[in-house]
């Protein structure tokens, strides 16, 4: 297969409009977890959340938008389409929700409401890049943007495009705030990932936006490598439509995949960016898994989530951008939240940044009805 280069990057995320904003705030320890005062939270199971509250947004708009617009500006030009398409991959699991519940509660009319589906937003995407591509939109759960990304690495790697970009975003309504409060999903309180008290997830909102391209266009291109992605998998363990495998089978089976594309082994792996919502279940079946995987070896484990919440189906997308500093920096940023360790997170887990040597990150992500994702991100040539 051909080498799969990450050339380009950018988030936005509840701590910084910019990597390099998030990844200060997110080695201080800093949470954009706060009080919700977009919409009235007294009838759920929680009252906090991770939002970007600076949104500029006029009546009838989503905050979609200008938050995708906040993104693409800190991507550099892509190539010109007559010398290389570029290919668009998208990953929303709501898209426009937030104008859904305007419409609604105004009882618009049907058409209106098909321009809050998350296909909405791969539509407005593709026309303001200009791109003319028959783009798609990944709706896979909490694993969306991870598997728009390893589909992207695979239509790179097999010859089916030399240029991908991969967009995902998702936000924090009322709509999907009150769907975890009826599952008692929600933590009271901030979340709490891998910690022996956790007791459900902090909802967040966020944006991030990857540059893939073959070897062979970003030398073209002078397009810098600032990561390789070398090995993806996806498996599903058919367990339940909310609950993982607690076995960590569909993860595990993730990751084999991965390793097997990579044509690496296990003892490769340097540290782990792991899904760690802060559920009950989700935390140790990943545990579990990673008991698994790589046992007998202490790697560093961390999870964002407890910092800028659970962004859905732009969660993964997310954690593969923040994967560059970690592996330019050879540290593993804090898991926000953590204070007890849960059963095999005790000295992989840790509070504090965690400094790893090697130049391999695992990053998975999982989500309902059983659906399971890894990536295998190599350090780039900038690290």
């Amino acid at each position: 297969m051909r080498k799969v280069l990450i050339t380009d990057s950018a988030l936005v995320t509840g701590l910084g409009d910019d990597l390099t904003t998030t990844w200060r705030r997110l080695l201080a320890g800093d949470s954009a977890i706060r009080a919700v005062e977009n919409f009235d939270t007294g009838n759920y199971v929680s009252s906090v959340a991770a939002l970007i509250n600076d949104l500029p947004v006029t009546d009838g708009q989503s905050r979609l938008y200008p938050l995708l617009e906040r993104l693409l500006s800190q991507l550099s030009p892509l190539p010109p389409l007559t010398s290389m398409p570029t290919r668009l991959l998208t990953a929303t699991t709501k898209g426009a929700i937030d104008l859904l519940e305007q419409q609604c509660r105004d009882q618009a009319e049907f058409s209106q409401l098909l321009t809050t589906l998350p296909g909405a937003m791969t539509q407005w995407l593709n026309q303001r890049l200009a791109l003319n591509d028959r783009a798609q939109n990944i709706n896979a759960a909490c694993a969306s943007s991870t598997l728009a990304i390893a589909r992207g690495a695979a239509m790179i790697a097999h010859g089916q495009a030399e240029v991908v970009l991969v967009v995902c975003a998702d936000l924090v309504s009322e709509f999907v705030f009150s769907g975890f409060s009826a599952l008692q999903a929600l933590s009271p309180g901030a979340s709490r990932p891998f910690d022996a008290e956790r007791c459900g997830l902090t909802l967040g909102e966020g944006a991030a936006a990857v540059v893939l391209m073959s070897e062979q266009a970003a030398e073209q291109h002078q397009r810098p490598c600032q990561a390789q992605l070398c090995g993806w998998g996806a498996a599903n363990d058919a367990n339940h439509i909310t609950a993982p495998a607690r076995d960590g089978c569909g993860l595990i089976q993730a990751v084999n995949q991965a390793l097997t594309r990579a044509e690496i082994d296990a003892d490769r792996v340097d540290a782990i960016s792991a899904h760690g919502t802060g559920t009950v279940y989700n935390d140790m079946m990943e545990l579990t898994a990673f008991e698994s995987l790589f046992a007998g070896r202490n790697l560093s484990i961390s999870s964002v989530k407890g910092a800028f919440g659970h962004t859905l189906g732009a969660a993964g997308g997310i954690e593969t951008v923040l994967a560059i500093p970690t592996l330019n920096d050879r540290l593993v940023p804090p898991t926000c939240g953590f204070v007890t360790a849960e059963q095999f997170a005790d000295g992989q887990v840790s509070s504090q940044p965690q400094p790893f040597s090697g130049d391999m990150l695992l990053s998975t992500n999982s989500g309902f009805g059983g659906v399971n994702a890894a990536l295998l991100i190599k350090r780039g040539d900038n690290g």
